[in-house]
């Protein structure tokens, strides 16, 4: 398997880097300051592929807080708030999209 590391980086629009925290799973962002946050909003946002790679690398450094980093797509709105840009991100943001059974 090839690492993310080693993959052609395609940016076609502002993007972040996400990963799962290892504690719990929470979705988490990486943030400009070199660490992570659950709020979207305070995510690094990067348009280009040096500095997606760049922020990539340093994600995938810290793999005590968390696991599985990869670089998503993201919206900017008109009033500049940051929604997920594609489905994926949408639910691994929201949640589970079936009611889960109940255990007994």
């Amino acid at each position: 398997m090839t690492s993310p590391l080693q993959q052609k980086i395609k940016i076609t629009g502002p993007s972040v880097v996400t990963a799962n925290r290892t504690i719990d799973g929470v979705v988490i962002y990486r943030t400009a300051q070199g660490g992570w946050s659950t709020d979207l909003a305070d995510a690094a946002i990067v348009r280009e592929a040096e500095p997606a790679r760049a922020l990539l690398a340093a994600a995938a450094a810290d793999d005590v807080g968390a696991v599985g980093a990869y670089i998503a797509p993201v919206e900017i709105r008109g009033d500049g708030t940051v929604r997920p840009g594609n489905l994926r991100e949408k639910i691994r943001r929201n949640g589970v999209t079936i009611a889960l059974p109940v255990q007994a």
